[in-house]
């Protein structure tokens, strides 16, 4: 049975012990060696989880999305137990995520490994050919992608990506201007924005 998501008041303390309820609270010597490894990574914004094996990043969250705890249920069980340990995927992953928020940094070159669909994963690199300090639609990212017809089906495949900021789902936006569609929160949203268009140069 999937835990019920975090509250919206818990305590940063009560967010990281709900995420340990999740998951292995020290890695196993079968989770080393091809189980996946789970650790914080601190930013001005919240804390991050990251997930990561040697194949790749699978997943980076915010540790108050509420989607959080389904997702790591799903990873669960399509690779098995994810437990608190390092790896140098996990290392690389923060140090990149620090430079970002330093703003030294606004291109990732750590591996992906997150699963989807081709149509997912076709939407997923779209996000990533986004230019940081630039904001796009649904729509226009559905033209980008030949499929003009298909945007709620572009704002689903956005929607389900688990590596926030390094594919940079919010830098999309309603046709309106909307700040809409981020399970991060809205205040990050435009706040990730706001950084980026500081440091766009």
């Amino acid at each position: 049975m999937t835990p019920s998501p975090p509250a919206e008041s818990m305590s940063d303390a009560d967010l990281r012990a709900f995420v340990a309820g999740l998951l292995g609270q020290a890695p196993t010597k079968a989770a080393s060696l091809f189980g996946l490894q789970a650790r914080w990574i601190e930013t001005p914004i919240g804390p991050m989880l990251a997930v990561a094996g040697d194949d790749g990043l699978h997943l980076l969250e915010f540790a108050e999305r509420r989607g959080l705890p389904r997702e790591l249920e799903r990873l669960q069980a399509r690779r098995g137990a994810i437990s608190f340990g390092d790896n140098d995927v996990l290392a690389q992953t923060a140090r990149e995520i620090d430079g970002y928020f330093a703003g030294t940094l606004m291109a990732f070159s750590v591996s992906s490994a997150q699963a989807g669909s081709a149509f997912e994963r076709s939407v997923w690199a779209a996000l990533q050919a986004v230019p940081s300090g630039e904001i796009h639609t649904y729509k226009s990212l559905a033209h980008s992608l030949g499929r003009p017809e298909a945007i709620r089906a572009v704002a689903r495949a956005n929607g389900t990506n688990q590596l926030a900021i390094i594919v940079p789902c919010h830098r999309i936006i309603g046709s309106d201007g909307a700040m809409v569609g981020y399970g991060g929160k809205i205040w990050r949203k435009q706040w990730l924005l706001d950084h980026e268009r500081r440091h766009a140069d």
